[in-house]
């Protein structure tokens, strides 16, 4: 794999470009955004999204979707997940049978409860869709911090592809053919870190912040395995270690927007605070909508939505999950006979 198209000049988008340039490929990055292309021209540096994080000369940029696509071995989808789907759309016509795709955002479509790479396929139905996510945020990325990912993928072919397409002695790359329980971990962990971020917001300590975690991912398992994901995605890399560095890290945006409403900002001063797309606030609905769908409870998930839309105040949501039915914690473990 030599010649490699990005869709989406976003931070990520951005960050996975050093990553394959540094990896000898030919990497080309598209924008709809016309004063975004000629910002990366002239200073090759997202001066806002990634500041500091200098772009190889090799890498190229374009506003044009055919000139992105058309002679690329592989194509990095990056756009937010709330604009994947009109984003595939302008894609299809240029995308060769057999083509792989590379899904990098997380998300669930609200109206369809679809996935990334489910979205994808239905748009680009000749493509070989693929995902590529784990713990990492693009900050460190981008500066050559060690970082762990899984590529997943329908058949091992071109998970391996992938692997040795981004694996160097920085980026660590793993191989799963587990692409549901992989976008679910990853979508809804950003539910989750909008719950730790409030927390964070109200002055709560590390006793509620390892609640949350513990009990997040024991909410994502829940809905992963009643939709057919495997426990082990969900306890690896792309499960819990993404819930981890998205509810822990100062550059989670989604962390970043839920401490924002735990000081009492509105769900919109907040993400107009962050100035980037908060893509847990796109997944909270989805993820209610899929709970009713598979009969699964997911007590924080509903306040989270609560807190949203339903101007509830946050402090409140965290009282009423302390305050629920006595529970114990694993019911399929059996009291031994007194």
């Amino acid at each position: 794999m030599k010649n490699i198209g990005i869709i989406g000049a976003g931070s990520w988008g951005t960050a996975l470009a050093t990553v394959l340039a540094n990896n000898n490929k030919q990497v080309q990055v598209w924008s709809i955004m016309e004063d975004e292309v000629a910002m990366l021209r002239e200073n090759h540096e997202h001066l806002t999204k990634l500041p500091g994080v200098k772009l190889a000369d090799s890498i190229t940029f374009t506003t044009d979707m055919r000139e992105a696509i058309e002679d690329k071995e592989m194509l990095v989808l990056a756009v937010p997940s709330v604009f994947t789907r009109s984003t595939a759309k302008t894609m299809a016509p240029y995308v060769k049978e057999n083509q792989i795709i590379v899904c990098v955002a997380k998300g669930i479509e609200e109206d369809t409860l679809m996935t990334i790479t489910d979205v994808v396929e239905q748009e680009i139905p000749q493509a070989d869709v693929c995902v590529l996510c784990g713990p990492s945020h693009a900050e460190e990325v981008g500066i050559g911090l060690p970082t762990t990912l899984v590529a997943g993928a329908k058949t091992e072919q071109s998970a391996r592809l992938i692997q040795d397409t981004f694996m160097n002695d920085y980026m660590r790359i793993y191989t799963s053919p587990d692409r549901l329980g992989m976008e679910l971990g990853g979508s809804l962990k950003n539910v989750i870190a909008l719950a730790a971020g409030m927390a964070d917001g109200l002055g709560y300590g590390d006793n509620t912040k390892a609640a949350l975690i513990t009990r997040g991912i024991a909410e994502i398992s829940r809905l992963g395995i009643a939709m057919g994901a495997k426990p082990e995605t969900i306890s690896g890399l792309t499960g819990i270690g993404d819930l981890i560095v998205t509810c822990e890290s100062r550059h989670s945006r989604n962390r970043k927007a839920g401490m924002l409403m735990g000081q009492g900002y509105t769900m919109e001063e907040a993400t107009k605070e962050v100035q980037m797309v908060v893509e847990g606030i796109y997944s909270a609905k989805a993820a209610l909508g899929l709970a009713e769908k598979y009969n699964v409870s997911l007590p924080i998930i509903e306040e989270v939505n609560k807190v949203l839309f339903d101007g509830k105040a946050a402090k409140d949501g965290v009282a009423d999950l302390m305050l629920r039915d006595k529970r114990v914690e694993h019911a399929d473990l059996a009291w031994e006979e007194s």
